[in-house]
């Protein structure tokens, strides 16, 4: 019997998935456990593996497209068996009805003109998810003039959630392209019209008025900077009465008024005589020394002109840029933090570290032993192992340790479960391993849910002592800073010594002062001290 494949809930906070592989074509037999799709989500791509056997009878989302949780994508049965009965069970019938009615009151409103009869067709932006509302236009792979298909992809796609293909679903000739790259159009804007080789497409276009006064309304912006530009040098030609009929480039007269030159002086090299920024840098004052007056005897201090070119770049936020922003900006504005900092003396540390590391079977870091140290410290320590929940505090008796790891797009924090029962070479194997699947995007949900505190290590930059925002719903943070060799006071004499500065972040809503220091106090013995770790 035929079973439909829906959208599967990969982690808690997770709404919609965007189908960026299919594995499986229609018609090709699966098995249990069989790769079927790949789906993104706002932290990583995980691969979808199917539970039921038999064969791929119906794709029902195109690669790229978003669909929420427990949406329709797939069904399998028996080859050549009727699925229809599945199909419409589902409600997509139904889904894509509601679609139909919810566009029809906007065309209506928008096609005050009879474009019947036209052959050509409007493509819209598509609602690629549904928490979409506007879609940015990354890539046109067609320009105007081009010749396209129905299966082309007109364009990539930028959405709330992840970059997908635009489909036009129509043949012809690629008459009118509405968005430039980069620009963003909200969803059922206008972005392209397909058709004929000739048509005129302003009926379209007035049918999508809505959509043209927008385009009128942000081109007035740019309108009024190209006449501020244009009149700018009017204004500079009448600010010299001596120069004003000199034909010159703006930034020529702005260089010849710096250093005290006049126009009428200088000969031009560009087109007609006109005088260019080279014209004035070459030009030479002492050629009209000759008739000077000799009461000018001082000599005059000539100090160069710099002129420079002010520049930049811009470039759009990537989907998990825009999660880490939106997602520590709740944290930071609704979580009230406050900061301690500590100092630890790591020479402890480092000789048991250069033991454990003759015997263990994986190399054991700085940041392994102060995990390690952290969960111990958090079992006798449980308001700082605990979280904000509205109306109550929740008290985590287990010490699940998120781990910040950078990544290429932004930051990424797996969790080194139940860490306080694990070994030094158990905590550092999982954190190698998590690291890896980190950069190569292969990490999954469970691997980054559930922490309970987090550490933030940046010691390896050579970074002393930095301040982190609370990973909600964590009440708590530990910022590591590096080793650093410093003069220390140690039975009255001054030696060297290597020390190494914590900073604990806390949510005051739920951690006091007095607190978070005796926490710290605990973390600082057992890191100075860390046999008491191995007992």
């Amino acid at each position: 019997m035929a079973e439909a494949i829906k959208m599967p809930k990969m982690s808690d906070t997770m709404t919609e998935g965007v189908l960026a592989k299919w594995h499986k074509k229609v018609g090709d037999k699966i098995k249990a456990g069989d790769v079927v799709a790949e789906i993104e989500t706002d932290k990583a791509t995980m691969d979808f593996e199917s539970f039921q056997e038999g064969t791929l009878l119906y794709i029902g989302v195109e690669e790229g497209n978003a669909v929420p949780v427990d949406a329709l994508i797939a069904i399998i049965g028996e080859a050549g068996e009727d699925y229809k009965s599945v199909l419409e069970g589902s409600g997509t019938a139904k889904a894509e009805e509601q679609k139909e009615e919810a566009a029809a009151p906007v065309a209506a409103e928008e096609e005050d003109v009879d474009v019947s009869g036209i052959p050509a067709a409007v493509i819209r932006m598509p609602l690629l998810s549904d928490t979409m509302t506007e879609g940015v236009i990354n890539k046109w792979n067609f320009k105007v003039g081009d010749k396209v298909k129905a299966d082309d992809s007109l364009a990539d796609v930028e959405t709330d959630k992840a970059t997908m293909e635009v489909v036009g679903y129509e043949e012809g000739t690629l008459l009118y392209i509405g968005v430039e790259e980069g620009k963003a159009a909200q969803v059922n804007d206008i972005i392209a019209i397909v058709g004929k080789e000739g048509t005129d497409i302003q009926p379209l276009l007035k049918a999508g008025k809505g959509v043209v006064a927008k385009k009128e309304k942000s081109a007035e912006p740019a309108q009024a900077a190209a006449e501020a530009t244009t009149s700018a040098p009017v204004k500079e030609e009448a600010s010299s009465s001596d120069d004003s009929r000199v034909k010159a480039s703006p930034l020529a007269k702005k260089l010849a008024q710096e250093k005290g030159i006049s126009l009428s002086e200088i000969k031009g090299s560009a087109e007609g005589g006109r005088i260019v920024k080279k014209d004035v840098e070459d030009y030479k004052p002492a050629a009209k020394a000759e008739g000077a007056s000799k009461e000018a005897s001082a000599p005059q201090v000539v100090i160069p002109t710099f002129v420079g070119e002010e520049k930049f770049t811009e470039k759009p936020m990537s989907q998990m840029r825009k999660v880490i922003a939106k997602r520590l900006g709740e944290s930071l504005f609704s979580a009230p933090h406050f900061y301690l900092t500590i100092s630890i003396d790591m020479d402890g540390a480092m000789a048991a570290r250069t033991q454990i590391n003759a015997v263990a079977p994986v190399k054991v870091s700085f940041n392994d032993i102060v995990i390690k140290a952290v969960a111990v410290a958090l079992k006798q320590h449980p308001a700082v192992n605990s979280s904000f929940r509205g109306d109550k505090i929740r008290f985590n008796e287990h010490t699940n340790i998120g781990v910040a790891m950078a990544v290429e797009d932004g930051l990424l924090v797996p969790v080194v479960r139940f860490a306080d029962g694990k070994s030094l070479s158990q905590i550092s194997a999982e954190v190698k391993d998590y690291a890896q699947k980190a950069k190569a995007k292969k990490l999954q949900p469970s691997d980054w849910e559930g922490s309970t505190f987090t550490v933030s290590n940046l010691g390896m930059f050579g970074i002393d002592e930095f301040t982190s925002i609370i990973n909600s719903p964590d009440g708590a943070i530990l910022s590591v800073g590096a080793i650093q060799q410093v003069p220390v006071v140690k039975n009255g004499a001054v030696v060297p010594g290597n020390v190494m500065k914590l900073t604990l972040g806390c949510d005051h809503r739920v951690i006091d002062g007095a607190t978070g220091a005796a926490f710290l106090q605990t973390l600082k013995g057992l890191l100075e001290e860390p046999i008491r770790l191995l007992a």
